[in-house]
């Protein structure tokens, strides 16, 4: 855990993650400044907003857990973490599901993630979070 490449990479997912909350709480707040413009504010924004804050807010939980070494946290990260990019991929390519402006917000986000993925999933994080096999 002490290796440089490590520190890097824990540094850089946190730094990300980061990030990622700030633009999921931005957008909420958004959401309830513009509460009623309908037409750019729907209840499936509602929904998607609130559930990006709660997703962004539990990866930063799993990232400060596991920058202190618990294998279980690095696992739930790497799962959500690639589980969200997924979901924002399909929102962003999906037709009429959601306004420009949230898809533009969510590709922004899932640059991030994506960036976490990558950090995450590199050679180096793998090995220090491996199991012995018996």
């Amino acid at each position: 855990m002490n290796h440089p490449h490590i520190q890097r990479a824990l540094r850089s997912t946190k730094r990300l993650i980061a990030c990622y909350v700030a633009l999921s709480v931005g957008t909420l707040a958004a959401v309830v400044v513009l509460r009623d413009h309908h037409d750019i504010v729907t209840g499936a924004v509602w929904v998607r907003a609130s559930i990006v804050v709660a997703a962004s807010l539990l990866m930063a939980s799993f990232a400060a857990r596991t920058a202190r070494g618990h294998s279980r946290s690095y696992l739930r990260l790497r799962l959500s973490s690639a589980a969200m990019a997924v979901a924002i991929a399909v929102i962003v390519a999906l037709p009429g599901t959601f306004p420009a402006w949230l898809k533009v917000e969510q590709a922004a986000c899932g640059v991030l993630l994506l960036g976490v993925v990558l950090a995450v999933n590199g050679k180096q994080m793998r090995s220090a979070f491996a199991t012995p096999r018996a």
